[in-house]
């Protein structure tokens, strides 16, 4: 067993991290934080919006703000974290900020998303009424056992 981990940190462009000198890393998966220690079984994760921090050899913490990601350990000593963008710094508090508002457009997102479907929805439902109301399918519904 080594007495450190080998990290690497990607994104589809770029590497982001590459370093063996780990002595401990923390990240965050949809069950909270968590530690990864040299020795550390097998491990595949999904990350969530979130700042994976670590130390090296010369003690000084380091940060990488993620956009989610995926994360495996292998073999005790070999961490890969791939991720659609990260940014690495040396201030936590600004990281945290950055991921709180990636949070937070994510969630934007995903509302907007919820409301143009529903939209979308809705009106093929109105456009469906139309034509059985105006009897534009011929007498005959498309629906097998649905009679009017």
């Amino acid at each position: 067993m080594s007495a450190t981990l080998h990290l690497t940190i990607t994104t589809p462009g770029a590497v982001l991290v590459e370093t063996s000198d780990v002595h401990a890393l923390r990240a965050e998966d949809e069950s909270g934080g968590f530690g990864i220690l040299p020795g550390h079984v097998d491990l595949l994760t999904v990350l969530r919006p979130s700042v994976v921090r670590w130390r090296g050899e010369d003690g000084v913490a380091k940060y990488c703000a993620l956009r989610g990601g995926v994360m495996t350990v292998s073999q005790g000593r070999n961490v890969a974290i791939a991720c659609r963008q990260g940014t690495v710094g040396a201030d936590l508090a600004t990281l945290e900020a950055g991921v709180r508002a990636m949070q937070s457009a994510e969630t934007d997102d995903e509302r907007r998303a919820r409301v143009e479907h529903m939209r979308l929805h809705a009106r093929a439902v109105r456009q469906l009424m139309r034509l059985l109301g105006s009897g534009g399918l011929g007498g005959e519904l498309p629906i097998k056992g649905f009679a009017p």
